[in-house]
């Protein structure tokens, strides 16, 4: 069923259109917006809350500034569904997320709006900054550069290092704080606790009021306007000197708390901004999930519920032909578990991820030993290392496309010092919707070059458990990846057993071709050569199980056994394992025909992850293809 934008909004195909309204239309527009994003969300599927906090911001941000003229940065990109809604968007936001359809995310190849593309958190204030800076630069100084951060973005490094910069560059910048108390799940740390000090001093905010009244009449003072704001800027600082502000002493002037609800008073608020110069932060206070009662509630199962009924919040379950196998991540966090029960010496670790990478479970039975450091990648392997260096494991749980930003602290903090520390990489591979940003298929190139570093990927569940167990025996950096998702049934009692760093396994020998395989795909290996028998094929399957080191034992087996070679991986081929096997032959001297599987070179867009298997050409069809293919077969079927 299509549906139908409210009576304004469906006028509004740019935020021009939008500007065309009266102020007292706005509150109208962020109800009829909210309800599309919920009529939409609903029967598609996506992010949910965190756009919902920020339909009024979105509205009176449009509203107030000239974009795309100005500059709009968003940060933690699952916030901007309203601003793509308002960004001539509209007819197709419900193919968001879809294959072929538009991204879930801000993308510059996308918008003239989408001024920078988003994925990860925390980019927004640099970004912005170097936007601001390159207009004072060209002799630009009436556009305006905004950097929305929020959703927990701001507990991040990076958000620090652009505030520590931003105060003493004298740009157009202006930071919006979308301070809901929340990532995926409820913010962590003293940042939080700081920002709601100053949310509920009523000391601090009662000057505050009184100067932001002041500051907002400015024009009246004339040619000394900036001399008496100063004084009253310093009057207040001096007012409350117990309740000093982070943010002023980073060089950046403060206004707020401030409600982010209210859009009549936000687009008044962004159009005295305006007049202010230099590098300014908006403290706004947000609701994630805002005007959807279940959502305002339980924000974390609202952050991307799946689908549901819009009336009664019923959320739908995929139908299930009977029992269906444990997700990766859930395995990950009740093995933990387990391994921590028997091991005291186990703690776990993720940046702000409990619930996506199922580090919630051990913070529910163990919460002494487990933590979440917030967004900050770099922090939680750095953190992991100093736990190492007093005996303790650290698994330490990063999404792969994650796992990018903190490669120094790998390098440096962790593989230089030979520290044993687990990395388990979450979202190995292609991790559907979510898209580009998000995929992880760099980690096996850029791990398996690391001295000291052991790389691995389990075929199933229950290689992931033997694997975790394996880690926690070695000694040194060790690293596990897995994808989103489900694999086969496993039985939780049998017991663990340890695979030695680098040993493979033949799964089934075979005639002519060897099929290599590392992590998930081997599964489709099993299938392809199930249905390749009733060919008359039948290729050998091996499954390495590491990247590094390689199982030298077994890859000699096939290179004197075979003179053909299919390598599998949901991995970018360029570096990955594929890479890995050709080198093997090289530096040993053999020859042989390899075809490597994976993802080509080049950034793959969203989908279902069975439809970008099929694009990036290393499901079971493509394989069963390969396979003839290299027997010179005329009988290749469509994949």
């Amino acid at each position: 069923m299509e549906v139908q934008p409210g009576k304004l909004l469906q006028n509004i195909e740019f935020p021009a259109d939008l500007r065309k309204l009266k102020e007292d239309q706005l509150i109208q527009v962020c109800d009829e917006l909210r309800q599309y994003i919920i009529d939409i969300v609903s029967v598609n599927g996506g992010h949910f809350g965190a756009s919902l906090g920020v339909v009024e911001l979105t509205v009176a941000l449009h509203y107030a500034f000239n974009t795309p003229d100005d500059q709009l940065v968003w940060d933690v990109g699952h916030q901007a569904y309203g601003h793509k809604i308002l960004t001539g968007r509209r007819n197709v936001f419900h193919t968001n997320r879809i294959y072929n359809g538009i991204s879930g995310f801000p993308k510059r190849a996308e918008s003239e709006y989408d001024t920078f593309g988003v994925g990860h958190s925390s980019t927004s204030i640099s970004a912005a900054l170097g936007m601001s800076v390159a207009s004072r630069l060209k002799g630009d100084k009436n556009r305006q550069h905004i950097a929305v951060i929020g959703d927990g973005a701001m507990t991040a490094g990076l958000a620090f290092e652009g505030l520590n910069h931003g105060g003493v560059e004298n740009s157009n910048l202006l930071v919006v704080l979308n301070d809901n108390c929340m990532s995926i799940d409820p913010n962590v740390g003293a940042l939080k606790e700081y920002l709601t000090d100053i949310a509920t001093s009523h000391t601090y905010n009662k000057v505050k009021d009184e100067v932001w009244n002041i500051l907002g009449k400015i024009s009246k003072f004339g040619p000394n306007a900036q001399a008496i704001a100063q004084k009253f800027e310093n009057a207040l600082k001096s007012a409350i000197l117990k309740q000093s502000n982070m943010f002023e002493s980073l060089q950046f002037r403060y206004f707020g708390p401030i409600d982010g609800h209210d859009v009549n008073h936000l687009v008044k608020v962004f159009n005295d901004l305006k007049d202010i110069p230099g590098p300014k932060i908006l403290h706004c206070v947000t609701v994630k999930g805002k005007g959807y009662e279940l959502a305002e509630k339980d924000q974390t199962r609202w952050h991307a519920p799946g689908l549901f009924d819009k009336i009664s919040g019923e959320i739908f379950k995929p139908v299930e032909n009977g029992p269906k196998p444990p997700k990766y991540q859930d395995v990950f966090g009740n093995t933990l578990v387990e391994l921590a029960l028997k091991n005291k010496k186990i703690v776990g670790i993720t940046p702000a991820m409990p619930s996506g990478c199922s580090m919630n479970i051990m913070m529910k039975e163990l919460p002494e030993r487990a933590f979440d450091v917030g967004i900050a990648e770099q922090h939680a392997v750095t953190f992991s290392a100093g736990m190492a260096t007093q005996g303790l494991i650290p698994f330490c749980n990063i999404y792969s496309s994650f796992m990018q930003r903190a490669y120094d602290q790998v390098v440096h903090d962790v593989a230089l010092q030979n520290l044993h520390v687990v990395f388990c990489l979450d979202r190995g591979g292609l991790a559907g919707a979510d898209g580009p940003t998000h995929h992880g298929v760099f980690d096996f190139a850029f791990f398996r070059c690391i001295p000291n570093m052991v790389v691995s990927a389990p075929m199933n569940e229950e290689e992931l458990r033997n694997l975790m167990y394996s880690a926690s025996l070695h000694n040194g950096p060790y690293s596990i990846r897995y994808p989103r998702g489900n694999g086969v049934m496993i039985d939780w009692k049998t017991p663990l057993k340890k695979i030695p760093a680098g040993k493979g396994i033949k799964m089934r020998g075979g005639e002519e071709i060897a099929i290599l395989t590392i992590g998930h795909p081997g599964n489709f290996a099993i299938q392809a050569c199930d249905l390749l028998a009733k060919e008359g094929f039948y290729p050998a399957h091996y499954n390495m199980r590491f990247v590094k080191p390689l199982d030298a034992i077994l890859l000699h087996e096939v290179f004197t056994t075979y003179k053909k070679i299919i390598t599998v991986e949901d991995h970018s081929i360029q570096g990955g394992f594929g890479s890995a096997v050709a080198e093997f032959m090289i530096d040993n001297g053999y020859m042989a025909q390899i075809s490597r599987l994976g993802v080509p070179d080049r950034f793959i867009e969203h989908g279902e992850q069975k439809e970008l298997y099929e694009e990036c050409g290393f499901d079971t069809n493509a394989i069963m293809n390969a396979v003839r293919k290299l027997v010179g077969s005329a009988y290749l079927i469509s994949s």
